[in-house]
């Protein structure tokens, strides 16, 4: 009987043949020469492609329970006490970077542009960064405790197979991000160049009369995207020291932008006591504010869902609580209030309005007629503003991304492969078109928040409501364990993140589009999408798994297989600490005796199945 080259493929990637031990799978399958537990599909290969895949494919330490499988590689597995080495001043640190940016210092101009005042726009800020602090430590409490990351977090929720759903969303959002992030820090690359050689700015443009960049930008481009890749070679684990560089650099250098436009202007400048206030708006103030706290919330949406990703790094729960909410609330909340102070300020100084630090920077280096101390000023504050745009693209795109792929190839991929394909993506999604040309894709990119708010009002009730905080780790990386509901996916989630953006995604399609002539009442339900999508998902999954419940709820390990807690951690558990690999031992041949029947039955199936 002849296979086709598709199933192979299938086989190699998906059936789980390391859970079974090599030397059943031959007496079952006929496969000869196991001297590993591999697919046979992978035995019936080329030479040259079977060489290949052992190039490629990862390797882990079994002796530290980094197996690799079709669902598990080192960068997936439990985070073991010895690579838990992020603590309060990391998490400052690592919150700091999405603070100490371009971004939050122009916060506030995005909600006075919305009609809101000095003080109303503060005071949004201030909100969001209440509700940001919540969620953010609701989603990473799992990794807290069972030292698991977004990607295995999910697979109790959707499936083994399920939970692919959320990861593409994931690769997607982290592929262009990454792009834009890149192509923005070129502009800031760009400032930093031209201090060192004026004549840079007037760089000859070869490029053709349609192409919607110029030879500075890509050139700037090319510079942040290059100098960053070295960094993507660092594990997380070993992010400490540039965190802690990059942070005090920028807050010193955005304080000295503070001082020195303060003393400039004598003051704070007109802009600041701005009491603007929205009057040929048709909406009223109070649903302005509802917009601005919905946008301000949704835009960190992405690094929410995956908080647990870094949260199983904490050597210590109150390390990260503690670091990162202090973080989220006084240092962005600073930032913002040090750009409006120093945008208004500069406003009394240059008599226009520079919100974009990188446009504010070259002006203050015309200003100064070209001297080189005026270069030399804003050569160190643009490098500032480059490095926390470069770590914060790191690690909030390019390794999340990694981690993303990792659970989706994880047998070939890890976080540093992933972070490079995330990076090399940057080329290919050209955030050149996207940011000059395609304004409309880059609002629904903005407003993906209504898709990931129903993921986290799914994560939040299952982990919280219904298993009551209780996850059966062994069975994350079975595909056959209790976490296979239907095929691999949970038949119940689906429906319920469905429903939780339904509602919204009609008012998103009227505001990216420009289009003011939808019903109110879908205007109304979009400002308000964050909040709906996350309620209505959490409260139906609540529902149909009342109606509809998994056999599987509250289980957890009876003894720590992969090595991940320490001995207190165990007990408080109520689990048999690992010791040595006496435990490990015992959890193989368990598993062996129960599951050998069952998979080398689905084998048979599957070979059957998909034969030719």
């Amino acid at each position: 009987m002849e296979l086709s080259w598709s199933f192979l493929l299938y086989a190699s990637l998906t059936l789980p043949f390391e859970s079974v031990p090599a030397r059943n799978l031959g007496i079952y399958i006929g496969a000869e020469n196991f001297d590993e537990p591999r697919g046979f599909a992978l035995n019936m290969l080329p030479r040259s492609l079977h060489q290949l895949n052992d190039a490629v494919k990862l390797h882990g330490d079994e002796e530290k329970h980094e197996k690799t499988d079709a669902w598990c590689n080192r960068d997936l597995v439990p985070m073991p006490p010895s690579r838990r080495t992020w603590g309060l001043v990391e998490y400052y640190g690592y919150w700091s970077l999405t603070s100490l940016n371009v971004s939050s210092w122009q916060t506030p101009n995005t909600y006075l542009t919305a009609g809101l005042s000095v003080g109303q726009s503060m005071g949004v800020i201030l909100i969001c960064r209440f509700v940001i602090g919540f969620f953010s430590t609701a989603i990473a409490w799992c990794g807290l405790r069972w030292h698991i990351g977004f990607t295995i977090q999910n697979r109790y929720s959707w499936g083994m197979r399920g939970s692919y759903v959320p990861l593409l969303q994931r690769v997607l959002l982290n592929f262009i991000w990454n792009a834009i992030q890149c192509w923005n820090g070129g502009k800031l690359v760009n400032v930093c160049i031209t201090a060192v050689i004026p004549k840079f700015a007037n760089l000859p443009n070869h490029l053709p009369a349609d192409f919607p960049a110029t030879a500075p930008e890509m050139v700037g481009f090319f510079v942040f995207w290059l100098c960053s890749l070295p960094f993507l070679y660092l594990p997380p684990e070993s992010f400490r020291r540039p965190f802690q560089i990059t942070c005090v650099y920028c807050a010193i250098g955005m304080i000295c932008m503070l001082i020195w436009s303060l003393s400039v202007a004598k003051g704070v400048g007109p802009l600041f006591y701005s009491s603007q206030t929205t009057t040929s708006s048709s909406w009223s103030v109070s649903w302005i504010i509802m917009s601005c706290i919905n946008s301000g919330v949704g835009s960190t949406a992405a690094g929410m869902t995956n908080g647990s990703d870094f949260s199983r790094y904490s050597k210590s729960r109150w390390g990260y609580v503690l670091g990162s909410n202090s973080s989220i609330f006084l240092t962005a909340i600073l930032v913002s209030l040090v750009g409006l102070i120093v945008t208004s300020a500069c406003q009394q100084i240059y008599g226009e309005i520079y919100w974009n630090p990188p446009d504010l920077l070259m002006r203050m280096m015309d200003s100064g007629q070209g001297s080189s101390k005026a270069r030399a000023g804003v050569f160190f504050l643009a490098l500032g503003f480059a490095l926390t745009s470069g770590f914060e693209n790191i690690c909030g795109n390019a390794v999340a991304g990694g981690v993303d792929l990792s659970g989706v190839f994880p047998r070939y991929i890890n976080i540093r492969r992933g972070a490079l394909i995330t990076f090399v993506a940057a080329w290919i999604c050209q955030p050149w078109q996207l940011i000059n040309r395609a304004d409309r894709f880059l609002s629904v990119l903005s407003s993906f928040s209504v898709f990931l708010a129903p993921i986290m009002g799914i994560m939040c009730c299952d982990y919280y409501m219904l298993r009551r905080m209780r996850v059966k780790l062994s069975d994350l990386y079975e595909l056959h364990g209790s976490y296979y509901y239907t095929w691999g996916f949970n038949l119940r989630t689906i429906p319920v993140w469905m429903a939780g953006w339904a509602p919204t995604v009609g008012g998103l399609s009227y505001v990216a589009s420009g289009d003011e002539s939808g019903p109110r009442a879908l205007y109304k339900v979009y400002y308000c999408s964050f909040f709906v999508g996350f309620g209505i998902s959490f409260i139906l999954f609540y529902v149909v798994n009342t109606i509809f419940p998994p056999g599987n709820l509250g289980e957890i390990d009876e003894a720590d297989y992969f090595g991940t807690f320490t001995p207190a951690e165990a007990r408080k558990l109520g689990i048999v600490p690992h010791v040595g690999s006496v435990v490990s031992d015992i959890a193989s041949v368990e598993k062996d005796k129960n599951l050998v029947a069952v998979e080398v039955d689905e084998v048979k199936s599957d070979v059957f199945d998909h034969a030719v």
